[in-house]
Formats: C-alpha cells, structure tokens, sequence
C-alpha cells in the first residue's frame, strides 16, 4: 500500500486558519495526477505549529476527500511519546490508513529510548507505522540496530521514511529488515539512488508542484526504463533543488502561490523567502516550464 510517489502535502493557510476549500483542491489535484499516497502534518505540511484541533482538521479533511482512493499516512510524531500516541490513535479513529512517526526531537534519546518510545506508539496503535528518520531535524539518528529490532518486535512497523541522507544507511536497513520492510526516500534528490538500494519510493516535496512528473519518473523505473526515470530525474534536479534554498517548506509554498494553487502563507517562526531566493526559485520554475509564457 504504502510505496510509489507519496506526497507531503503543505498545509494551506488563509487569515491565519486553515483554508479547507484549497487543502481539498490540492488533495484532489493530487489524486487526479496518479499520487499513490498523501501525508499531511508532516514537515511540509508545518506540523509544529498546528495545534491539536488543526492536526485533527487537517487529517480528517484528507481522508474524507481521498474516500480511500489513495492511502492517507498521518505525520502523527511527537517529543512526548503520550502525545504521539494519542496522535496516532486519533488519526486511526479518523480513517487515516498509516502514521508517520518521525523521531523524538529537542529531547535527544538515546537508541534505547527511541526504540521504546517508537514501540510505545506501535503497541498502542491498530493503523500502520511508518518510522521517520531525520537527525538534521531532530538531532537524532534512529540507527539500524534499532530500526531492525524495532521492525522485528513490532509488526504494525512496516517501514522508515529515510532522510537522512546517507545511502549507505538505506543499503544497511534495507538488508538488516528484508525486502518486505517499505523504505521510503525521504529526500527528492535520492529517490532513485535509494531505490536501487530496494526503496520502494519517495514521500515527496516537489510533488506537491509537479505530481505527474513524479509518478511518471517511478513509473518508469518500476516498469524497467531506468533510463527513461533518469531523464525525468535530471530534468526535476534543478526545480527539486530550488525546494530547499531555504527551510522547507518556505520555497514549495512560495511556487505553489506563483502558480496559484494557494496563498504562501506560513506559521511564525517561518517567514517568506528573501528576494535573492525568490528569484533563484522562479528561474528554476520558468526553466521547467511552469510559469506562464515559459518553454518546458
């Protein structure tokens, strides 16, 4: 269920509160473009600052407009292991159909803790979990050792979004857990290289632009055209670049307000993007060919 081109989908915001109307929209357009799974309250989708009864709204706006036409992985992770279990259990009770639980960030446990902290979610949900490793976030590294442990004593832990940037990271989970155990790209820029270690896809930025693209490109690499998902993947390195010339997701919100897919509103203490930036990001979208009057 959980593999192909997943996207980690921003929260639209408008007078400070979420804009339902777009976040339908942009699951909708998402859907129409073959997206083979959605994420919301992830990173992308500003998680830190969306109080309890957004994360709720949020969710539950997703699954109620995907109606089960693609898998909903709810960013239910916390540095409170309560919290992130009474996360995961509401996102199950909405109809979510996985949780993203990233690690336990500011507290900085050590592997012994993440692994019962990780373990406390799973023992406590019925939905599926997906670990999400990103030590440039959370100043952790969930190690293989315990990734492995945690995939054999748990079996509601069904996989990791990889972001940690190391391909050799994925290389080892991908032999210490088995070809069931979904690894996920956490990183636009890996996809590929990470699924020729046996990724199984990507959880996605530059998704919430280009959709199509995306799922093209692992289509293609599914399908036995390496070459022809190479040439999609150098034609998106530049735009895919341009996502992060500053704190995601600062740039993918700026494009999609240039593009009008939503406002570039942001939650405090992420503001909008320096012009210098500004103007990186739109020649990178002019040269893709999705600002009007621009060749692809």
């Amino acid at each position: 269920m959980f593999k192909g081109a997943i996207v980690a989908i921003v929260t639209p915001f408008k007078n400070d509160k979420v804009d339902e109307d777009r976040l339908r929209e942009l699951v909708e357009f998402q859907i129409d473009n073959g997206i083979n799974g959605i994420v919301p309250c992830g990173t992308t989708g500003e998680s830190p600052t969306l109080d309890n009864d957004e994360h709720v709204q949020v969710i539950q706006i997703c699954v109620e407009t995907a109606k089960k036409r693609v898998p909903i992985i709810a960013g239910t992770g916390s540095n409170s292991t309560t919290e992130a279990i009474a996360l995961t259990r509401h996102a199950a009770e909405l109809g979510a159909d996985g949780a993203l639980v990233v690690t336990p960030y500011y507290n900085k446990p050590t592997q012994k803790g993440l692994y019962h902290h990780f373990k406390a979610v799973a023992d406590n949900s019925e939905i599926p979990i997906i670990l999400y490793n990103i030590e440039g976030r959370t100043a952790r590294n969930i190690e293989t050792p315990t990734v492995a442990k945690l995939a054999q004593d748990c079996p509601n832990i069904i996989g990791v979004k990889e972001a940690s940037g190391s391909l050799e990271q994925a290389k080892a989970v991908h032999e210490a857990c088995g070809k069931d155990f979904v690894i996920l790209s956490g990183d636009d820029a890996l996809t590929l290289p990470m699924m020729e270690l046996g990724g199984a896809g990507v959880v996605s930025v530059v998704a919430n632009i280009v959709p199509a693209d995306v799922v093209k490109m692992i289509n293609l690499y599914n399908g036995g055209d390496k070459e022809g998902a190479q040439m999609i993947d150098a034609k998106l390195a530049p735009l895919v670049a341009s996502m992060f010339l500053e704190t995601n997701p600062i740039p993918v919100k700026t494009a999609m307000s240039l593009l009008e897919m939503c406002s570039a509103d942001l939650r405090l203490p992420l503001c909008e993007m320096d012009e210098e930036n500004l103007e990186k990001l739109k020649t990178a979208m002019s040269n893709y060919g999705l600002l009007k009057g621009q060749p692809a």
